[in-house]
């Protein structure tokens, strides 16, 4: 069968950064992680819609940036990990932490947030890109499946 080519414009992707690594803040433990999340969420609807964000660390563990991945309903929202994985890349990220959080407030992960946590972990590891933690987080509280020993 031929495989023809089509006259069509083609958009060019560019990746850029503008933060000099002196003003990137440091992730140091999951509590600094959490204190950056607050700061990335909105208090008007971190106890209403669910959302995951993924925070994006260079080698020396430094914010590259943080990526605003979907937002859903009261009890649930999408996490693509090809999504995940193509920004990681394209920002040259050495490591990631995935952040969702949880309106009703209960940090107990459920079934769906063990499964798809391995699934992302299993995937960073083909691009050697680490899965440095998954962090349920609500307005008050946080859980973090690193520090509970489930990476």
């Amino acid at each position: 069968m031929p495989f023809y080519f089509i006259n069509m414009e083609i958009a060019e992707i560019k990746v850029s950064y503008q933060l000099p690594s002196n003003l990137r803040a440091k992730v140091k433990d999951c509590n600094s992680i959490y204190q950056l999340a607050l700061k990335a969420w909105s208090n008007e609807t971190i106890e209403m819609q669910e959302e995951v964000k993924v925070l994006m660390l260079n080698r020396a563990n430094e914010v590259i940036g943080i990526y605003e991945l979907s937002k859903g309903g009261i009890s649930g929202t999408v996490i693509d990990i090809k999504l995940i994985l193509s920004v990681a890349l394209k920002c040259l990220a050495s490591s990631v932490v995935v952040i969702h959080n949880h309106p009703s407030g209960n940090m107990t992960p459920s079934r769906q947030d063990i499964s798809i946590t391995e699934k992302i972990k299993v995937a960073c590891n083909y691009f050697d890109i680490t899965l440095l933690d998954h962090l349920i987080i609500s307005r008050y509280n946080y859980y973090s499946f690193a520090n509970e020993g489930r990476l």
